[in-house]
């Protein structure tokens, strides 16, 4: 007997009290190890935790426990509108004390570093040591109070991170200027344990706000959800919150104001701006019968919708959710900043001991000695490490959202940037999925008499092919009759009285069955199926009246993406079920380079396979639930928006709206975004390689020490900013 799984559920809590690259570490550990936890990230940058857990094994409350145990806050991350807003209103507020507080720190530092600054201009001046014990004393006990707990906390957990290393660092600092004053010494370092514990201050409240920064675009997509929509109940107008709209429920958009649901238009005609959803930079014309998604706006129509989906089911909430997720997950680059930062402070604390042993041993004075000590400690940053891989994440992902493409995790943003191969299916990938009337074949009478007679058996028909036909006979503004006694033919077509005359549209199949002939057409006919177009006979009283040929068109803006793609270098291949002919007919149309034809579904991933064999590192391109093998095996699965739901679930990354030129600038912008990952842990990993020795030297004093350390990690997110101004290929 098989046993049942248990069902696994995602977890985001909101986690206060990190400060580095250890802090994360550490919780994403102590999360790790509990029971039912099947797996858990930690970002220092968004300061959330993403749990799986078994439900059924633990909840969030242990989790939550856990973490406070660690040394750390939690909380359940916010789920909707209001509850983000309520928390970011309290970040503005706690960022202002924080402001308040470094003004007063910096205020105190002032006169103490002043001489410093003075001294090359020939100034010698120096306050007095009891003054100087008055104005570094509240610096180091009120503005290093979180630093000096945080150090305390971290310590007792056995999970020492910077905290330690600036409590320690200021505090020796303080203790020896204190031993030195009451010596009678005038050589006093009063001003490096104030300077230092303001200079982190400085760099913590700017790496702040570069960070809010960072998580600009989650920001945006999460305020494009109204707080109010009108809903119609029992026939009177309501205002209620979009989340207590009821699926099937009526709603009123006025001009100019957001969509609170999905929905579908069931009174008016309106342009509708998808713009920040879709990154579709046109406003598309909408009327009744058409789609409608939460957070477009309105354009200059009023209409009446039905809501299909509401609160986190809408297309908006699931692409906020896919962003979190993904900016939630870790690089597998991320592996070696997790085995570095757990050892990080441990090592730090041991090279200052021997930076103060070996200056002792060399000769130098004690108070020499601990100075350097001090250096390696505040000089020292885990925090530039720990920053490095998410804000560039963070923003990477973010620019994605924002044109369109939503990355399901970090280690698929990785692999799009080694891409070597990118596969397209064929059938609502490269054509837009649905058929066209490609020719009109007449025997005697003209095209569009044909077509008008047609159309008029096909109009009450929701069929793919009997809409195409009736959209075509629209689009060139025939008067279609009306047909009575319409009845189909299983297997054959469908037929009705139009005009008191008994006209069929049947396929080849039926004509055989009837014995009607064309062989005028037959030539045009062959043709036409070998390039994979379907036929319709059309006849009237037993007489053929002509062909319709009808066959799925290739997207507008398909062969501008291919070419994008081998403008970079990439190979491009077709891979579809159809037929030969009709593969090798789009291949030519849009410009790829290899056609994989008559491929059974179940193939498809063998095919994909076979090619990664060869070395390739594949993408495959796709939006049917046959593609999802295909998806799922490739190095890197793409989805189309508009294809199924097995398909987005599967693919790595997902197009929101279906351009295939939007796969080259999802490469463009993995590549772009790995690229500043591995910048930036260049740099947090080559300042800490050169700064920690010229501290054991003696060649930085603990004030330059903690403006440099201060600044390491502002300088790495400000490195992941710049990737947002990249041109990502919007239309």
């Amino acid at each position: 007997m098989v046993q049942e799984q248990p069902e696994v559920e995602l977890i985001r809590l909101s986690v206060t009290g990190m400060t580095c690259a250890a802090c994360s570490a550490r919780i994403q550990k102590v999360l790790g190890r509990q029971e039912g936890v099947a797996s858990a990230s930690v970002n220092l940058a968004t300061a959330r935790a993403s749990v799986a857990i078994r439900r059924g094994e633990t909840d969030v409350d242990a989790l939550i426990e856990s973490i406070e145990a660690a040394g750390y806050g939690a909380a359940p991350a916010p789920t909707d509108a209001q509850q983000q807003a309520a928390l970011d209103a309290a970040e503005e507020e706690r960022q202002r004390r924080v402001l308040w507080m470094l003004l007063a720190c910096a205020a105190a530092t002032l006169p103490l570093v002043a001489p410093m600054v003075l001294l090359p201009f020939g100034v010698h001046w120096m306050l007095p040591g009891a003054v100087q014990v008055l104005l570094a004393t509240p610096v180091l006990v009120v503005g290093g109070a979180a630093f000096h707990t945080g150090a305390v906390k971290a310590l007792r957990a056995g999970a020492p991170n910077m905290d330690v290393l600036v409590s320690l660092g200021t505090s020796a600092a303080f203790a020896l200027s204190l031993v030195l004053w009451w010596q009678g010494s005038h050589h006093l370092y009063f001003e490096s344990a104030a300077a230092v514990i303001t200079l982190v201050r400085l760099g913590k409240w700017l790496e702040e706000g570069a960070k809010r920064r960072t998580t600009r675009a989650l920001r945006a997509l999460r305020e494009l959800t109204p707080t109010v929509a009108r809903v119609l109940r029992d026939g009177v107008e309501v205002e209620v919150p979009p989340e207590t709209v009821a699926v099937g429920e009526q709603l009123l958009v006025r001009p100019g104001e957001r969509l609170p649901v999905d929905g579908r238009i069931l009174d008016g005609e309106t342009r509708v701006d998808e713009s920040l959803i879709t990154g579709e930079s046109r406003a598309i014309e909408r009327g009744v019968g058409d789609p409608v998604v939460a957070g477009s706006i309105n354009g200059d129509g009023a209409i009446r919708i039905r809501a299909e989906a509401v609160g986190p089911d809408t297309l908006l909430a699931r692409i906020v959710a896919r962003v979190e997720d993904a900016q939630g997950s870790r690089a597998p680059v991320q592996a070696l900043v997790d085995r570095v930062s757990a050892v990080f402070v441990p090592v730090v604390v041991s090279l200052a001991v021997v930076a103060v042993a070996l200056a002792a041993v060399l000769g130098h004075p004690m108070e020499e000695a601990i100075v350097r000590g001090v250096s390696v400690l505040v000089i020292a940053c885990p925090c530039a490490l720990g920053l490095a891989t998410p804000t560039a994440l963070m923003v990477g992902t973010g620019s994605a959202a924002r044109v369109g493409i939503l990355v399901r995790d970090a280690e698929a943003l990785e692999r799009a940037a080694a891409v070597s191969v990118v596969v397209f299916d064929k059938t609502g990938t490269l054509t837009e999925g649905r058929p066209h009337l490609r020719r009109v074949l007449p025997l005697e009478q003209d095209a569009d008499a044909v077509l008008a007679t047609a159309a008029a058996v096909q109009r009450g028909s929701e069929h793919p092919l009997a809409r195409a036909v009736v959209e075509a006979a629209q689009e060139r503004g025939l008067a279609v009759g009306r047909a009575d006694a319409v009845r189909a033919l299983p297997g054959r077509g469908v037929e009705g009285r139009v005009d008191g005359a008994l006209v069929t549209i049947g396929s080849t199949r039926w004509l055989g069955e009837v014995g009607l002939e064309a062989p005028a057409l037959s030539a045009e006919v062959a043709a036409g199926e070998a390039e994979g177009a379907t036929v319709a006979w059309v006849a009237r009283d037993g007489v053929v009246l002509g062909a319709l040929l009808l066959g799925d068109r290739v997207r507008a803006d398909a062969a501008a993406g291919v070419a994008a793609l081998k403008q970079r270098g990439l190979r491009t291949l077709l891979l579809t079920g159809d037929r030969r002919g009709a593969a090798r007919a789009v291949a030519v149309e849009v410009g790829v380079d290899d056609v994989m034809a008559e491929v059974l579904p179940e193939d498809k991933a063998g095919a994909i396979e076979h090619l990664r064999s060869t070395g390739a590192v594949v993408a495959m391109v796709g939006d049917g639930v046959n593609d999802a093998p295909a998806l799922a095996v490739a190095d890197v699965g793409i989805a189309m928006g508009t294809g199924s739901e097995v398909a987005r679930s599967t693919a790595g990354l997902t197009l929101v709206r279906p351009s295939p030129p939007l796969v080259a600038v999802a490469l463009d912008l993995s590549a772009a975004t790995v690229a500043k990952i591995r910048q930036n842990l260049f740099w947090a990993f080559a300042y800490n390689v050169v700064g920690i020795p010229l501290a054991m030297s003696g060649a930085l004093t603990p004030t330059v020490a903690g403006a440099a350390m201060a600044f390491s990690s502002v300088s790495v997110v400000t490195n992941a900013l710049l990737l947002g101004l990249r041109k990502t290929g919007r239309e």
